[in-house]
C-alpha cells in the first residue's frame, strides 16, 4: 500500500530501467530520423526519463509518446 503513494521519480533508475529507456530512445531517434548527438536528441532523452519516472514503463509506450509529441517537445524548449 505504501508504494501506491510513493512518487516513482524519487527512486533511482536501475540498470534494467536505463536499458529500457535506452531502447526507447534509440527507437524514437530512428523513427524520427534524429541524430544521436543533436540537441533534439537530448530533449528526447529527457522526456523519456521523465515519462519513465512518472510511471510509463512500457518501451513501446515511451517511444510512441515521444514520437507523437515531437513538435511539442521542440516548441517548448525554444
Amino acid at each position: 500500500m505504501f508504494r501506491k503513494y510513493t512518487n516513482t521519480s524519487d527512486q533511482p533508475l536501475t540498470s534494467v530501467d536505463l536499458d529500457l529507456c535506452q531502447r526507447a530512445f534509440d527507437a524514437a531517434l530512428f523513427e524520427l530520423n534524429i541524430d544521436k548527438e543533436s540537441e533534439e536528441a537530448e530533449r528526447v532523452a529527457a522526456v523519456i526519463i521523465t515519462l519513465f519516472q512518472h510511471g510509463v514503463s512500457n518501451e513501446r509506450h515511451l517511444t510512441a509518446f515521444v514520437t507523437a509529441t515531437r513538435g511539442h517537445i521542440y516548441r517548448a524548449s525554444v
